[in-house]
């Protein structure tokens, strides 16, 4: 039986903001609904491994939900985060901190690593999962470009690999796309179906 077919008596709820997260879990054939809006203060201790901060925000937004989940509910959440230096580099406050960030990624390796956690009624699992991006030496006209037209406040890193800046900026992978994305899909995938085989027979309806 097709993963799909598998979650058809389960309500996935999807707690995240991210259109490309909505997107990716949509191509992946899975039904969903959007949680509603709801506030996490996404702070971490400093003391934290920047390796295990997208980990630790994944679970942090799945306990912020404010609604008891019932037997046959099953919430997503996510938290992405890039890694260059030893130091998490976040969504920029501004143009001016969007521009600094992508100098500071021209022409070198960073990782980016997404945290997941699955939590129903019965059980939680959180997961990481890590891929490593070679950016091209960018030119400032090509950095003013991207910055003003595509305005990437709300990502990581300051850019999205599936915009321009990836195609003309992104050298190579190695991991997960998709992970890059916001969302490593086919391991999702993979811990979704151990995750409910799991769990007892749910009773939704």
């Amino acid at each position: 039986m097709l993963l799909h077919e598998k979650l058809r008596s389960f309500d996935i709820i999807l707690a995240s903001a991210s259109p490309r997260r909505r997107e990716l879990l949509r191509e992946a054939g899975i039904e969903y609904r959007l949680a509603p809006k709801f506030e996490c203060d996404e702070i971490y201790p400093p003391t934290l491994s920047c390796e295990d901060v997208a980990l630790f925000l994944s679970a942090l937004k799945s306990h912020a939900y404010p609604y008891a989940l019932a037997p046959g509910e099953l919430l997503i959440t996510a938290d992405t985060t890039v890694l260059l230096d030893g130091e998490v580099l976040g969504k920029p406050h501004d143009e001016a901190e969007a521009c600094e960030m992508l100098r500071r990624l021209s022409g070198r390796e960073h990782s980016v690593i997404t945290g997941v956690t699955l939590r129903s009624f019965e059980r939680e699992r959180s997961f990481a999962a890590g891929s490593k991006v070679r950016f091209a030496a960018l030119t400032d006209e090509q950095i003013e470009h991207y910055v003003s037209h595509f305005k990437p406040m709300d990502k990581a890193g300051a850019y999205g690999i599936q915009e321009w800046i990836g195609y003309v900026g992104i050298e190579s992978i190695e991991g997960s796309f998709y992970n890059v994305m916001g969302l490593p899909v086919q391991r999702l995938c993979r811990e979704l179906e151990c995750f409910v085989e799991a769990l007892p027979e749910c009773r939704l309806g």
